[in-house]
């Protein structure tokens, strides 16, 4: 006789987890099925490890490229990768172990092993104990992505990798050629040109960054080449040699060559929608190949959900993202009042020094929309709480409606900015204007004063430029 459940979730990444506690929270029983990662990828292989690994980076750079500005000095400074490598699993690991503690708590039943839809009802699972079938009243979708291979760049998980590979190494190449600059090959390119990997970026569009402001590129791009990182833009690879023993050698579009150790692929990423019965249960995809859901996470199935990557994410793939999805789908399911997304509105943030975070509206986006608008920016080098942290590189940008003062979009790159940005998504949210914001009185000395002097500047009132 089939197990039952009132919800199973198929996939324990952030949406998956989180939907399977919170619907355990609202009084369901729940079972939540994976075959590999409690935490998916971004506790094991993404989000968590690589940050552990920038905060090393980051240390080395403080006291290599900044030692003499700083007043440090050293004889004979040794970095060990290893080290740091064995740093980030453990972080990765505490978190994981952190999982199964909640999933105990709220009475969650993880069940290993691959799932595959048999119905709308009924997940089968196939794992090291046998098989087992699980009756469901609902089912979540939470199989997330995977990197997406490029023509001619095909991994081979040896020559050519992507950056699952990339953060499971545990030792330090001499030179890697990096596909792509948005999150995931700016922050890998950092720590390796931190401890002195020679690193080439190569990106099809014509800024690093491509979908931040404009001017937050030209910060980041100033920033990597100080930092010794070859950035290529309006650039592809038109071969790469695999030939050699070892390494590999690349040309570029541009007709340059490049040898190096490996070629890492951080362009895109491809939904894990195939052998799961999506077709057994009639579950549609859109016209990108990714499950189609409504605003409460719904398919085209009533009693299945489906949440984080797998579809799309509202066009953002982030982890927070994925797990607000499984919060609404959870309380859909629970009877719960819950509130739908604005995925327009959705933080993101890529974590290098100097840091970027933005939400909403790009100024030129505003403008094409037909948006009235006003801008406030404020420098970084104007703040002293930065100054006194000697990272004076960078701004913070607000965008919001001429006419109601609505704030529509801020993007920022300095100093920890990713923390700054939940008191202008909060002020979105509960529809604050960036007067009422300039009003808030700022702690001084402290970063987010710059938050406080964007906003007076949106007002056409700045103090301190």
């Amino acid at each position: 006789m089939a197990d039952q459940y009132d919800v199973v979730v198929i996939g324990a990444g952030p949406g998956g987890y989180v939907a399977a506690i919170r619907a355990a929270q609202l009084g369901l029983k729940v079972a939540c099925v994976d075959k590999q990662w409690l935490g998916g990828v971004c506790l094991n292989i993404g989000c968590i490890p690589s940050k552990a690994l920038l905060k090393n980076a980051e240390y080395i750079h403080t006291v290599k490229k900044r030692g003499k500005e700083l007043g440090f000095s050293y004889d004979n400074l040794k970095v060990d990768y290893g080290v740091a490598f064995k740093r980030s699993r453990d972080a990765s690991n505490r978190l994981v172990k952190g999982i199964g503690f909640l999933f105990r708590k709220n009475g969650v039943d993880h069940v290993e092993g691959s799932a595959t839809i048999v119905d709308a009802n009924t997940v089968k699972v196939t794992g090291e104990k046998g098989e087992q079938t699980l009756s469901a009243k609902n089912i979540i979708i939470a199989t997330g992505a995977r990197p997406r291979e490029l023509p001619g760049l095909e991994f081979d998980g040896e020559k050519i990798i992507s950056y699952i590979e990339g953060i499971m190494m545990d030792r330090l190449p001499k030179s890697v050629v990096v596909v792509g600059s948005g999150a995931i090959g700016v922050e890998f390119s950092y720590i390796w040109a931190n401890y002195d990997v020679k690193v080439t970026m190569v990106e099809i569009a014509d800024r690093m960054l491509p979908r931040e402001e404009p001017e937050v590129s030209a910060v980041m791009q100033k920033a990597y080449k100080k930092l010794g990182v070859d950035f290529k833009a309006n650039t592809t690879i038109t071969n790469v040699d695999k030939s050699a023993a070892d390494g590999v050698k690349v040309t570029m579009s541009d007709g340059s060559e490049v040898e190096a150790d490996f070629v890492m692929v951080a362009a895109a990423f491809v939904p894990n929608v195939e052998g799961i019965g999506l077709d057994a249960a009639g579950v549609q995809l859109s016209d990108r190949g990714m499950v189609a859901v409504d605003n409460q996470m719904r398919t085209n199935v009533p009693n299945i959900y489906a949440i984080g990557d797998c579809t799309g994410g509202g066009g953002k793939m982030l982890a927070h993202v994925a797990s607000a999805m499984g919060i609404v789908a959870a309380e859909i399911i629970g009877g719960h009042e819950t509130v739908e997304i604005d995925y327009k509105m959705v933080p993101g943030a890529t974590y290098a020094v100097p840091q970027v975070a933005s939400f909403g509206y790009t100024e030129a986006e505003a403008k094409e929309a037909g948006m009235e608008i006003n801008v406030g920016t404020f420098p970084f080098s104007a703040n002293g709480r930065a100054l006194g942290m000697g990272e004076k590189e960078g701004f913070v940008k607000i965008i919001s409606d001429a006419k109601y003062g609505e704030i529509l979009g801020a993007h920022m790159v300095g100093p920890d900015v990713a923390e700054l940005l939940p008191e202008l998504t909060l002020a979105q949210q509960m529809e604050m204007t960036a007067e009422e914001i300039a009003r808030n009185i700022h702690a001084h000395p402290t970063l987010s004063e710059v938050i406080m002097e964007a906003a007076h500047g949106v007002e056409g009132q700045p103090i301190h430029i």
